[in-house]
């Protein structure tokens, strides 16, 4: 009796677990276009709408080879992100405008999401995360 209730609790235990454990799925995101070779690229990724732009859900830094960069994001669950990122080519960890606001490093999202008139919108630049994905991001 002492047996099968140890191997039942064994077997129950293992099933608990198992459910337990959510599928995660990696993110390749390629950056290509950049102006040049200097300063890094700083990479934001969101999950939620209220947060895009503002705070991160992740986020890297990465150096440019050839004008280009690849950052991986790991382990992220299953559902909804945009990705976002700035050439900071004087490596002051922020994105420089003018004197209107208007952005003089380069900078974009995923879906390659343009804004009109103010940084692109959320929805333009979201997409579904549901297996391991690679993004491409062009200037």
């Amino acid at each position: 009796m002492k047996k099968l209730f140890l191997i039942f609790t064994f077997v129950f235990s293992g099933i608990l677990t198992t459910n337990a454990q959510e599928e995660t799925f990696n993110l390749t995101v390629n950056i290509a276009g950049l102006n040049s070779n200097k300063g890094t690229l700083l990479v934001g990724l969101y999950n939620k709408k209220e947060n895009f732009l503002n705070k991160q859900f992740k986020g890297d830094v990465v150096k440019i080879m050839d004008k280009k960069s690849v950052v991986i994001f790991k382990n992220l669950p299953k559902g909804e992100y945009a990705v976002s990122f700035v050439h900071d080519e004087n490596d002051n960890k922020k994105m420089d405008t003018n004197f209107f606001g208007i952005p003089k490093e380069d900078y974009g999202c995923s879906n390659n999401a343009k804004g009109f008139m103010g940084p692109p919108k959320y929805d333009d630049a979201k997409f579904k995360l549901v297996e391991n994905k690679t993004i491409d991001i062009k200037i």
